[in-house]
């Protein structure tokens, strides 16, 4: 049964000016607890990410809220940090990302449609900047922008490959841009990456960052930004209410805070920096997943948000599945995915090796989590534990939080928990001075198993003007398939001996970090032939039909 949010805010030992009610059952956290817990000692600070995803699902989030919830059984305070639920991938084909069964967040309808409309707002601040930029062009354009080198695009929450690409056309000037979604906005990845121990910190950091967006370029080559527009005000008003992580709760009450929504595959995949911030003093753990496989989310977590934050977490969470192992192992038949096919799981195996051998780079504990299906054989799950071992994860649990909550998750949280103890120090894959072409080179060696690197001419000229602009020391951001380690889908297991192209380099200076395109990969995507949205109605009795 779903409890009154107030009741999951005392749980957590909030008092109400701590909150705002956002309804019965979400609220507001305020920004004021970054002060007023800052003496507190921090929780343990765990990491939940996931071997290369499948059309048969890994349960990353399950699996995160499912081990929240046992923690708590277990008599340990934790918190749940998610991301944001983004209307894109909702009514495409992957979901919506709030986990299933009796491992979700309550009440799910809220979790997943608008929330507390903090995408809309990062929608509207975005193309609020956007407006302001073609205002500037009409009215004479003083700063002398260069039409034709304009990277800033405006974003929807949606999948619409028909905006990709589009044309403006007034009566004095006229130029090409496009669309890209909300999740993929410079301004997300800012919400996500903010960090303060203050109000005034967090709104210094935000208005810092807003205005040190770059939209293009002077016909002379010198950076033009929103504070260049004096967009960056009206951008960091419209994100006011979005600043505040939102309360909320799994199946069996664990706090859940939701804030932030970027895209993995596009940019750094992870909540944000606030709420972990805001979680840590106030539980024993604090659990938070990054998006998609460890090559992506986690690596980005690392690299990006762990350099942001200066935090880093005590144990790291692989999940995977029988199904999905097999999958890579080239099991393609839907009807035969859960027959025993011992040497399908052995090769696909090489996919779930590859990732713990990424992660240990960092230096973190890895526990796997085998998400268990009800016809999964125990044979196969302690092939996957053998696997798991001699590769090095220092433990391998199989959980049901879908079918049976924390009640199911209790194995697993008790692996974490020892994993935790360890002692560990985290370790960075590159060195922040390195050159640009050098950090991209170490991450296709070292995290995507490539042999070498291709820039186009275009990406090169990129990376040396960004370079040459001063902004050589960021992290990258690699765009890529999600679907496969490497930058092509159809590339399962660990692919090895191929060639990683890197088609173009964009600068996020206001994120900071240097954003990479690698193969084919879209800002914006599209639907499905058959996608999710063909499920959704609303029922005579206001209940929305076809969440999943």
């Amino acid at each position: 049964m779903i409890k009154p949010i107030k009741d999951i805010a005392t749980h957590l030992g909030l008092m109400e000016d701590d909150y705002d009610f956002f309804g019965r059952y979400k609220a507001k956290l305020n920004l004021h607890l970054l002060e007023k817990n800052a003496h507190k000692p921090k929780g343990k600070y765990i990491l939940v990410t996931a071997i290369t995803p499948t059309a048969y699902g890994e349960g990353k989030t399950t699996t995160t809220i499912g081990l929240g919830m046992a923690l708590e059984k277990l008599g340990k305070r934790s918190v749940v940090a998610l991301r944001q639920s983004s209307l894109g991938p909702t009514m495409g084909i992957k979901g919506a990302g709030a986990g299933g069964g009796y491992a979700r967040v309550e009440p799910f309808q809220e979790s997943i449609m608008h929330v507390t409309g903090d995408i809309h707002a990062i929608t509207q601040a975005h193309n609020q900047i956007a407006a302001q930029l073609d205002n500037h062009l009409y009215h004479g354009n003083e700063l002398n922008i260069h039409l034709e080198d304009i990277p800033f695009k405006r974003v929807l929450d949606i999948n619409d490959r028909c905006l990709r690409k589009i044309a403006i056309k007034t009566d004095k000037f006229s130029r090409e841009t496009g669309f890209e979604i909300t999740a993929a906005s410079e301004l997300m990845a800012i919400l996500a990456l903010l960090s303060g121990n203050s109000i005034r910190g967090v709104i210094g950091d935000l208005r810092q960052r807003l205005a040190s967006i770059v939209l293009g370029y002077s016909t002379h080559g010198e950076l033009i930004t929103a504070k260049d527009i004096h967009a960056h005000g009206a951008a960091a008003a419209l994100m006011h209410g979005a600043l505040a992580p939102t309360l909320m709760q799994t199946s069996e009450g664990t706090p859940a805070i939701l804030h932030a929504g970027p895209f993995a595959n596009i940019a750094h995949g992870c909540s944000s920096i606030l709420a972990d911030q805001i979680a840590l003093p106030l539980a024993d753990y604090v659990v938070t997943e990054a998006g998609f496989a460890a090559d992506m989310g986690a690596e980005k977590f690392f690299n990006i948000k762990c350099r942001a934050s200066g935090l880093a977490p005590q144990a790291v969470v692989l999940v995977a599945t029988v199904r999905a192992l097999k999958s890579h192992g080239g099991v393609i038949d839907a009807n035969k995915i859960a027959e025993r096919n011992d040497e399908a799981l052995l090769a696909g195996a090489a996919n779930l090796k590859q990732h713990i051998k990424n992660l240990q780079q960092f230096g973190i504990p890895v526990v796997v989590a085998i998400n268990e299906f009800p016809n999964d054989l125990a044979e196969e799950l302690a092939i996957i534990k053998q696997v798991a071992l001699a590769a090095g994860a220092k433990d391998c649990v199989a959980h049901q939080a879908f079918t049976k909550g924390g009640e199911g998750t209790i194995a697993l949280a008790q692996a974490v928990m020892a994993a935790s103890e360890e002692v560990s120090t985290l370790k960075f894959l590159y060195d922040l001075d390195q050159p640009l072409v050098r950090k991209i080179s170490i991450l296709a060696e070292k995290i995507y198993g490539a042999r070498d690197v291709e820039f186009s001419e275009k990406a090169q000229q990129q990376l040396t003007k960004i370079e040459q602009l001063g902004f050589g020391s960021l992290p990258i951001c690699m765009a890529k398939s999600h679907l496969s380690i490497s930058y092509d889908p159809l590339l399962k297991g660990a692919p090895k001996d191929y060639v990683f192209p890197v088609r173009e380099a964009r600068l996020s200076a206001g994120a900071g970090f240097v954003y990479c395109l690698a193969g084919s990969t879209v800002t914006m995507p599209g639907l499905a032939k058959i996608p999710k949205a063909n499920q959704f109605d609303l029922s005579e009795q206001g209940e929305i039909i076809g969440l999943s």
